[in-house]
């Protein structure tokens, strides 16, 4: 394997890693009463997917009817759409649930509810629905207080369209300690049970229970009476998550290859051939001062103090600090970029240069709506 033979940039992932990651949260939550539907859309990728799931048959989550109908055609059976559903898209997903897939969608409202209903009355058929808990105020969803929630459930199980309940602790992402994760997990399990507890008080089962976010999967325990835990991002990991303490730099699986093709000597800055194109314009979050990478040398190794400070459509600059000269990175040395966000970055790229010891593979990924 020679990472010297590569065009760069490029998105590197370390098939090795990737094993390790996917493994840390299948044993975590082996001591559970609960099965791991992973969410597909951060590596959009049917190779990674063999790897994440047990088989074709096992539950996948993805983000967009383009991740549906590319997971479909690989065989993949059993798939939760986890956005919120539009009255035009209700055509394909019953074509694609015809072509014998079991697809769930997400709604958490009692308008999106009587469009379902009007429209499986018109073409006799059934969709599986799950309706949307907000447990933490940062997106969609209804609060399992709300009114509306009981209406919505007897419009889907009076036709047979309620299949149960799902929620997203996109409040994670602002915790500032592992145990304000470990809190916001148990906030975002009391939502869907005292959800299922309002439903299922009206005569309205809720078969499916589902949780998730890589933090929350990952910190989380006990899961009692939730069905399915969520997580995407948890098998190539970021610097998001590492600034969490979800996980450490070294564990990060993903990468993007660069090489130094300039200097600024006035200013000690080296100049990458890896811009916003190449990592993204995503900085993570406000409280983690990564700029919009961190640097690693050719091995993976994080190069201390060293970030990609900023960035053009195809430049990459990195601020040299004080004692550390440009004579240390020669032009067409190559180095590595830990990515802030790894869906945003990997979205950059047509497909990742696959590293396993010393072999290397290609693994194509796709993109679309």
């Amino acid at each position: 394997m020679s990472l010297n033979a590569l065009h760069t940039p490029c998105l590197l992932l370390d098939k090795k890693k990737l094993l390790t990651n996917i493994g840390r949260l299948n044993t975590h939550l082996a001591q559970f009463d609960v099965r791991l539907r992973p969410h597909l859309k951060t590596l959009k990728s049917v190779n990674a997917a063999r790897y994440m799931l047990e088989d074709t048959s096992a539950p996948c989550t993805v983000s967009t009817l383009e991740e549906v109908k590319q997971f479909a055609q690989a065989g993949f059976t059993d798939i939760t759409y986890a956005v919120g559903i539009s009255e035009h898209k209700l055509p394909e997903v019953l074509d694609i649930q015809n072509q014998g897939v079991r697809l769930h969608i997400l709604l958490d409202s009692f308008e999106q509810a009587q469009f379902v209903h009007a429209f499986c009355q018109d073409n006799d058929c059934k969709l599986s629905c799950l309706i949307e808990i907000d447990c933490d105020g940062k997106r969609a969803g209804i609060a399992p207080e709300d009114p509306q929630l009981i209406a919505v459930g007897k419009i889907l199980a009076s036709n047979g369209l309620f299949s149960g309940l799902l929620t997203h602790a996109g409040g994670s992402y602002d915790c500032n300690s592992l145990d304000e994760i470990r809190a916001m997990a148990q906030q975002e399990q009391n939502a869907v049970r005292d959800a299922a507890s309002r439903l299922s008080a009206q005569q309205i089962d809720s078969a499916i229970i589902s949780v998730g976010s890589t933090p929350t999967a990952m910190l989380g325990d006990g899961f009692e009476q939730i069905t399915e835990v969520r997580a995407g991002v948890y098998a190539s990991m970021d610097l998001v998550m590492a600034g969490l303490g979800v996980c450490r730099s070294q564990d990060i699986a993903l990468s993007v290859l660069t090489r130094v093709i300039g200097h600024n000597r006035e200013k000690n800055w080296l100049i990458l051939d890896a811009g916003w194109m190449a990592l993204s314009r995503d900085t993570g979050i406000a409280s983690l001062q990564y700029g919009y990478g961190l640097v690693c040398d050719e091995a993976g190794h994080v190069i201390p103090e060293l970030c990609v400070n900023s960035v053009n459509q195809e430049h990459g600059i990195v601020a040299l600090p004080e004692g550390l000269d440009l004579s240390h990175f020669s032009i067409g040395t190559l180095l590595r970029i830990l990515p802030n966000h790894a869906c945003a970055t990997a979205a950059q790229h047509a497909g990742y240069q696959v590293i396993f010891d010393d072999e290397m593979d290609y693994w194509p990924r796709f993109g679309g709506w």
